[in-house]
């Protein structure tokens, strides 16, 4: 706080400060114990999806293209949780709120690609499912391993894409205001509203990241489970409708 209030005496303008200040926590009592607990959890995290990694790894018999897209949200789960809580921690325990610039872009960069793959994981997973119950015996031709590792390394790409363009763009902002972050991480929004140059793009970025990371596998889930709903509403017999119903 002492480097803000010199530097408002000073009327210096920050263009790329040295450093930014995560405000999420500041106040909050007890808070220590909570994330205590959250540190445990993340280590069950870890754990977790490292045991279903190395299991997909190590076991031939799984490697199905569901199996890859689930080897491929467990791997994203993990790299998300290991991106994001280390940070979140070492703030809440041990005080440490000042972020350096360069970090806190690298932070956010990481952070928000990992936990937009996880979304699309689950477009993955549910295109997988719909083919699996609608078309059952043509399912090993449609869907293959190069059309799964497609589908995941169009999605990895657009995702790395649209953060660039999302922390390309906080790049360009001057930083003159303030360099509190009113957040408990380098979140986007926060960040762009402290920019006392134009802010348009971030805006404009800011309104259309949620449809595409948020809206577009949210719809594409449920409705392909509205696909698979109507589906088994056509099967005739009850075994067969709890065969489709198990896969």
């Amino acid at each position: 706080m002492e480097f803000i209030n010199s530097a408002a005496e000073n009327n210096i303008t920050f263009v790329r400060p040295a450093y930014f200040i995560i405000s999420g926590f500041i106040g909050i009592p007890n808070i220590r114990y909570y994330f205590v607990f959250l540190c445990f959890i993340y280590i069950l995290a870890v754990v977790g999806n490292t045991l279903v990694m190395t299991v997909f790894t190590l076991d031939h018999t799984l490697r199905s293209p569901k199996y890859i897209a689930v080897f491929n949200l467990a791997f994203t789960d993990l790299s998300s949780s290991s991106a994001l809580m280390p940070k979140v921690l070492d703030i809440s325990l041990l005080n440490h709120y000042y972020i350096s610039y360069n970090d806190c872009m690298t932070f956010m960069f990481f952070s928000f690609t990992l936990y937009v793959m996880q979304a699309f994981n689950l477009v993955v997973l549910s295109f997988d499912r719909v083919m699996a119950i609608m078309y059952p015996l043509h399912y090993q031709m449609r869907v293959s391993h190069k059309l799964i590792l497609s589908l995941i390394a169009f999605f990895w790409l657009f995702a790395i894409t649209l953060m660039l363009i999302t922390v390309g763009l906080l790049t360009r902002l001057s930083f003159c205001k303030s360099v509190i972050i009113q957040s408990y991480y380098c979140d986007h929004g926060p960040m762009y509203r402290l920019g006392c140059n134009d802010v348009t793009p971030n805006r404009t970025i800011a309104v259309m990241a949620p449809i595409l990371i948020l809206g577009f596998p949210l719809a594409f889930i449920v409705g392909s489970y509205c696909c698979i709903g109507y589906f088994l509403s056509k099967i005739s017999t009850n075994r067969e409708r709890m065969k489709a119903f198990k896969t």
